[in-house]
Parts: structure tokens; sequence; C-alpha cells
């Protein structure tokens, strides 16, 4: 069931950013979850403790929340992000995706069509409508989670987990508010990451000069050039995305360059290659 929800909502991904088929997508909104079983049907009484609460609801946490309310467990699903999908859906591969292939587009119209004979003058890129483009693809993906866990019955409670003993999880709301504490029978953690640091680099997202993958999401003009630390998928696809959005645009990512000891240092290494990356 879970590989069959995954499918659906990749399809949506896919059709958000031009390239799912009409005959894919409707195969794929015909496949439907099992029924819960009857005899696991729970009250949603908030006396009862939790037969599952999920720490985090990201890629490794929603799915485990819709699996446990389907199989009928008394479910909460705890994220201090205030949106469901974690990394991947709100800051990561979905939205780097999503302006990936608008800069391709771009890049296609303004240089890639001479050979085949075709010819448009002063094609230009409207930033704000491209991030509006991605805004619109991240919000309908978190918004169909959200909905999941509705229909399958799963309490979605906003705030930071903390364990404060086994089987007893204090939940820090992120809107105001008392704290509270939940108990549960079982206890999934799935609380992901966060981008990675360097010593005496300070990252701020707000003034869009020394950023990390999250900040190069959110540019508010194309850079003329850009210098990246790290090479992973985000980064790369990031490097891609301002590349192509200007001819001017020079990107280059340090490889390697991040290399951690036993002792949690980081060293910087001086290889660097043409291409595009962004720190994570």
């Amino acid at each position: 069931m879970h590989l069959a929800l995954a499918s659906v909502g990749i399809a949506s991904l896919l059709a958000s950013v031009g390239i799912a088929s009409p005959a894919m997508l409707a195969r794929l909104s015909r496949t439907r979850a099992p029924r819960a079983l009857p005899s696991l049907r729970r009250s949603m009484s908030t006396s009862e403790p939790y037969d599952v609460v999920v720490i985090g609801g990201g890629p490794g946490g929603y799915p485990a929340a819709i699996k446990a309310g389907q199989l009928g467990l008394k479910t909460a699903c705890i994220e201090m992000r205030g949106r469901l999908g974690g990394t991947c859906l709100n800051v990561g591969c979905i939205p780097s995706k999503a302006l990936l292939h608008s800069s391709h587009l771009y890049e296609e119209a303004a240089h890639g069509w001479g050979p085949h004979g075709i010819s448009a003058d002063n094609v230009k890129m409207d930033l704000d409508k491209l991030m509006q483009h991605k805004k619109k693809t991240v919000e309908g993906l978190t918004g169909g989670i959200e909905g999941l866990l509705k229909k399958y019955k799963v309490d979605y409670i906003k705030g930071a987990g903390e364990i404060v003993a086994p089987g007893s999880v204090k939940v820090h709301p992120i809107e105001g508010g008392e704290e509270q504490t939940v108990t549960a029978k079982n206890v999934v953690i799935a609380t992901g990451s966060i981008p990675a640091s360097l010593p005496n680099v300070n990252v701020d997202n707000a003034g869009k000069k020394i950023v990390d993958s999250t900040g190069a999401l959110d540019l508010s003009a194309v850079p003329e050039k850009m210098i990246v630390i790290g090479a992973g998928v985000i980064g790369l696809e990031m490097g891609s995305v301002w590349r192509c959005a200007a001819a001017r645009n020079s990107a280059r990512f340090l490889r390697g360059a991040i290399r951690r000891n036993s002792c949690n240092s980081t060293d910087a290494t001086r290889a660097s290659t043409p291409g595009g990356s962004a720190p994570r």
C-alpha cells in the first residue's frame, strides 16, 4: 500500500512540472489503499494512549503514520515545520525539480532552438512567476499529505516532539499555547536532517549572499556567479537551475569539499570543477 501511495504522489509531482502523461496519471489514480481492519478500529479519545506516535512528518514519518492509520491504530504525527513532507517536499527535491524544469525550459527557448530553425527573440525569465510555480507545486503536494492523514484519522500535531520517558512525548507547540504530553505504546523517530555547516562561515539566507540549500531555493535575483560547497543531489540541481537561468551565470562546485574526521571537524579541499551545486 505504501508503494501505491508513493506512486500517486510522484505522478502528481510529475504532472505539476509538466512531465507526466495523462495515461500514467489515470493508471495511478485507480490504485486504492486497503480498508482498515474492523477489529482494530479505535476510539479517538485523548485519554487513551496512542498505539503509535510518529515524530517527524517527512518522507519517513508520514507514510508510517498513514500506514498505521490504515491498519486502524490510534496514531499521531508530530511535525515542527508546520507543513508536512519534510525537507524533500518543502525545501529539497520537489521544489528543486520544479525550478530545474522551469530553468531548462528557459535555456532551451533562449539557446537551444536555433539548430532546429526556430527563432525566439528577447526571451526573458520572470523570476517571481517561476517562484510562484514552485510554491504552488509544493503546497499542492503538502496539502495532499495532510488530507491523507485526516482520511485515515491520524492526529496531526504541529510542534517539536521531545521524548521525556519511555512511551511519553512532550510536544512544544510552534503556534504558541501550552506544552502537552502524549503517551504511546510505540514511538517512531523520523526527524530527518538539517543542512551541514562550516566553521567560521555564517549562513545568512535572509541576506541571500551566503546561503544553504534552503536559501538557494528562494533567491530573489539570478546570481551572475555561484561557488558551491558540496555535490549532493539537491546541490547539483540548484547549481544547474541557476546556471541555466542566465547566459552569464557561472556555477562551480567544490568537489569533495566537506570532509569530517573523527573529532567532527570540517576541512575544505581546493578541488573545483565547473558544474553546479549548493551546500547541504
